[in-house]
């Protein structure tokens, strides 16, 4: 049924949920699993040990802590898929806006299927510019699953 899965991960509890789902889907149809993250402030204070709704970083981070802080909630995200008994077949750091990297992502994956949080990091931000899972349920060409 879906060969190809995409999740989309913020380092939230959410996307973890949503990685997990996937898992399970990608387990019981035998599908190969992406993960895809794209660094946005919120999500970097978070990785590089912030409290999630209390922002640690007054600064910009460097594009080495930006990187780190990525790589760090992608291997996470191996390691959930691991223990679930998934092997995840690539990973992608996007630079943009989340949605339209996970959506150019899946495209050129092939993905039939993109799984994401309903709600992550994003607070009053996600009120102003529409959230990520929105998004990706509007504009991606293929089907979509947001998690609660």
């Amino acid at each position: 049924m879906f060969a190809k899965i995409i999740v989309g991960l913020d380092g939230s509890e959410t996307s973890e949920t949503a990685l997990r789902l996937a898992c399970d889907i990608a387990g019981k149809y035998g599908s190969e699993l992406y993960l895809s993250h794209t660094p946005q402030p919120t999500t970097v204070a978070f990785a590089m040990g912030a409290v999630a709704g209390y922002h640690a970083v007054t600064t910009m981070p460097s594009p080495k802590e930006v990187e780190e802080a990525a790589n760090k909630i992608l291997d996470k995200g191996k390691s959930v898929a691991q223990e679930c008994g998934i092997t995840v077949m690539d990973s992608y750091i996007g630079f943009g806006h989340p949605a339209d990297e996970i959506i150019n992502y899946a495209e050129e994956c092939g993905a039939d299927l993109i799984v994401t949080g309903r709600r992550g990091l994003g607070s009053m931000g996600s009120l102003m510019q529409g959230s990520t899972s929105q998004r990706v349920n509007h504009l991606a060409k293929c089907a979509t699953l947001s998690t609660v």
